[in-house]
Order: C-alpha cells, then sequence, then structure tokens
C-alpha cells in the first residue's frame, strides 16, 4: 500500500466510527477525523491513531451543512485527495411513525443523505482526478429489512443503500470502488437502552456484534484484496438478516 494514504472517517469520535479510524490507522492510513460536537472524544481518538504511528486531523463540521462541510474540506482536498472515504456520521430518532415529528424525519435524512452527498461529492471529485479511491458508506440492516419505530432511519439507510449502488456504476470506470457494510445490532451507545437478552433471541449468532467487527469489514474493503468488489452491501449482523 502506498505509505501517504488517506482515509476521512465521519462521525468518527466513538463508536463504530472510532473504531474504522483506529482498525484503518492501523492498516497504515493516515486519518482525516470528522466529528460534530464531541471535541473531547474526537481528541482522544486522535491520540490513539497518533500512538500508532499515523498523522491524525480532527475536522469539527456538521455533515448535513454543506457550507460547513465545503469549508472544512476544500483547504484539504487542494492539497491532498483521501484513498478512502468512510461515511459513516449518522444518528436515530426512534419514534412510531404516526407520532413521528416533521424534525425527527426531516433530521434523520439531513444526516445520513444530505451528509453523503454534501461530503462524497466533493472527495469524488478529487478521487475522479486521481483515477482511485475507495468510497464506503455505513448502512444498517433497518435500510435492508425494516424496524417498527425506525421508518425514518429506515428510509434514510435504504436511500444510502440504493446510492451506494448507483454512484459503484458511475465511478468504477475511473477506478473508484463504492460499497456498502450494513451492521445490525451493534454493542454502541446507540443500542445501550435495547432489550440486548430479547434481541439476542432474535440473532442466529445469539449475540451483539461490536464495532471492531464492523470496523475490520470496512478495513478490507479499503485494501488491495478487495480491488474487484463494487457496489455490494456487506452485512455484518450475526445472521438476523440474510
Amino acid at each position: 500500500m502506498e505509505s501517504d494514504r488517506i482515509a476521512l472517517v465521519t462521525g468518527a469520535s466513538k463508536g463504530i466510527g472510532a473504531a474504522i479510524a483506529l482498525a484503518l490507522a492501523r492498516d497504515g492510513f493516515d486519518v482525516w477525523l470528522n466529528y460534530r460536537a464531541d471535541q473531547a472524544s474526537a481528541n482522544a481518538v486522535a491520540e490513539q491513531v497518533r500512538s500508532l504511528g499515523r498523522e491524525c486531523t480532527p475536522l469539527q463540521f456538521d455533515v448535513s451543512d454543506r457550507e460547513q462541510t465545503r469549508a472544512a474540506m476544500a483547504p484539504l482536498l487542494e492539497q491532498r485527495t483521501p484513498w478512502a472515504l468512510v461515511n459513516n456520521a449518522g444518528f436515530a430518532r426512534d419514534a412510531m411513525f404516526f407520532w413521528m415529528s416533521p424534525a425527527e424525519w426531516s433530521d434523520v435524512l439531513d444526516v445520513h443523505l444530505n451528509g453523503f452527498f454534501h461530503i462524497t461529492q466533493l472527495v469524488v471529485a478529487a478521487m475522479l482526478r486521481q483515477r482511485r479511491g475507495r468510497v464506503v458508506n455505513i448502512a444498517s440492516t433497518s435500510g435492508q429489512a425494516g424496524m417498527p419505530g425506525q421508518v425514518n432511519y429506515a428510509a434514510a439507510k435504504g436511500g444510502l443503500i440504493s446510492a451506494t449502488r448507483a454512484l459503484a456504476q458511475e465511478i468504477a470506470p475511473r477506478n473508484i470502488l463504492v460499497n456498502a457494510v450494513s451492521p445490525g445490532f451493534i454493542k454502541t451507545t446507540m443500542t445501550e437502552e435495547l432489550p440486548v437478552e430479547e434481541i439476542c433471541k432474535r440473532i442466529p449468532l445469539g449475540r451483539m456484534g461490536t464495532a471492531e467487527e464492523v470496523a475490520k469489514v470496512v478495513s478490507f474493503l479499503c485494501s488491495d484484496a478487495a480491488s474487484y468488489i463494487t457496489g455490494q452491501v456487506i452485512g455484518v449482523n450475526g445472521g438476523i438478516h440474510m
């Protein structure tokens, strides 16, 4: 692998995003670490990346805000082009559909879909000039199979999966590969309040996954070993969706 490869990971201050940033650092990537608000956690992850001997640049901006995204990214992209973009930023605002507020609907779609559009359009423009790169979108089993109380989240992640497949076809001729990783129930702060014992009864492997298990699949897709894989959705879900 080239010694100066960069990976841009959005939403990387904690959970799956932090695990991905550290996995890619171990693979030899320098990391551009995006976060929205939790500066202390982002700085802690950045120090872990640096302890692995890689450079880390924390970037505070909200991917759902086009102007913030452009202001943060444009100066960097004038100098260097990431080898990998991992679209991980996201959150859930669960509610039954008939009680869901307009903000609960639009805020979730803004981050997952508009955020994908804002950051990916900028980075892919640079990748196209280099004629190489990887885009990995973090989807969800909810976007494949649906989940009660998550119509907004399922719509956002389902849209991201379809965008993955369409973009993969557009930019494959320039040697840019686009794939999605679709986690199921993963131990993070997002799942702390869930009834774990009941959920595990529904998972064929009988347990929840870890952020590191998701990160290893992202690591593979960003590696030279995945050079003939594009437009795919890889589930990391313990068999709960097949």
